[in-house]
């Protein structure tokens, strides 16, 4: 007799990471399926969304989800993250597309090696400053680098958007006490986070392990987000701000989800990602197409699991 219940999708059959949508959020809403299809219902009405075209979906507050729901979420691989209000907290997230351990391994070898570490970062800072050669700078040396160019990219969307613009500065408690440009700055980079860390989930790899961050459980999440800031959530935030928008929040998410779809972001995620963690040669499909559960032997090598060593091997316990 087999396993009850309906049989996963084989992992070729789904649509790979990079060729759904970026995240949808919802809120105030209760999420059934139909067919393969996720329903969101609320007071307006019922809204059909294919399960197999999500990347990521953001449950905000008063939303409740079925137990069907999820599970149609899980089959097509798609990540279903807990959110806060507005989108700006993070709660819990949903199951990895990847079926194997590649870029996990990957990344933690390369994060508990400080030379390999210490490339990764680099390599990281570099991907801002294309052209320049940042080999020879330490880590101190490309903070400031770092530091001073997101100053100057403030000044360059302030000057263009008119906006009057002092510092980051917000209140991660009391998002209403910002003024309007660093509610729309907030939102934005919670909208980016969602849509990085879903992608990682995807692939395999580990949120908190991260080379540039550290010590915090999305911390990759920060790493990779940080690549497209200057590029997606500033501008988007001050243009914004500038709109005299009366919804920052809602209008900031539509504005980053519009930008982060045009813009394939998350083809150049997987790909930066899988760059950073495989170096030098990140070869091969993106989603390993089967099961490769190993067991670890202490000669360094692997064996086939799935079988009783007991009648091969001396068992002493």
């Amino acid at each position: 007799m087999g396993i009850p219940g309906v049989p996963p999708s084989e992992l070729p059959d789904l649509t790979r990471a990079e060729d759904r949508i970026s995240f949808l959020y919802l809120e105030r809403s209760v999420i059934h399926r139909d067919s393969n299809a996720i329903t969101a219902t609320d007071d307006k009405g019922i809204v059909h969304i294919p399960a197999a075209s999500i990347g990521v979906l953001l449950l905000g507050p008063g939303t409740s989800i079925t137990h069907q729901a999820v599970a149609l979420l899980a089959d097509h691989g798609a990540t279903a993250v807990w959110v806060g209000e507005r989108g700006v907290r993070y709660y819990a997230h949903g199951r990895s597309l990847a079926a194997s351990s590649r870029l996990l391994t990957a990344q933690a070898a390369a994060v508990s090696h400080r030379d390999r570490r210490l490339t990764v970062a680099r390599t990281m800072y570099a991907m801002r400053f294309p052209g320049e050669d940042t080999t020879n700078l330490t880590m101190q040396q490309l903070r400031g680098k770092e530091g001073a160019r997101v100053r100057r990219t403030y000044r360059e969307h302030a000057t263009r958007t008119g906006i009057t613009w002092n510092q980051r500065q917000y209140d991660r408690d009391d998002f209403a006490s910002g003024d309007p440009v660093n509610q729309a700055l907030s939102a934005a980079h919670a909208c980016l986070y969602g849509a990085v860390h879903a992608v990682i989930v995807a692939l395999g790899a580990a949120p908190g392990l991260g080379f540039v961050h550290t010590g915090h459980e999305r911390a990759f999440v920060y790493d990779i987000a940080d690549l497209y800031k200057a590029e997606i959530t500033i501008p988007v935030a001050f243009d914004v701000a500038a709109s005299n928008s009366t919804d920052i929040a809602a209008d900031t998410r539509r504005a980053v989800r519009d930008r982060v779809h045009d813009g394939a972001i998350l083809t150049r995620c997987v790909r930066d990602i899988r760059t950073l963690l495989l170096q030098p040669q990140p070869t091969g499909p993106i989603d390993d197409a089967e099961d490769s559960l190993s067991l670890w032997d202490d000669n360094d090598f692997e064996v086939a699991a799935g079988r009783n060593y007991g009648d091969t091997e001396d068992v002493d316990f």
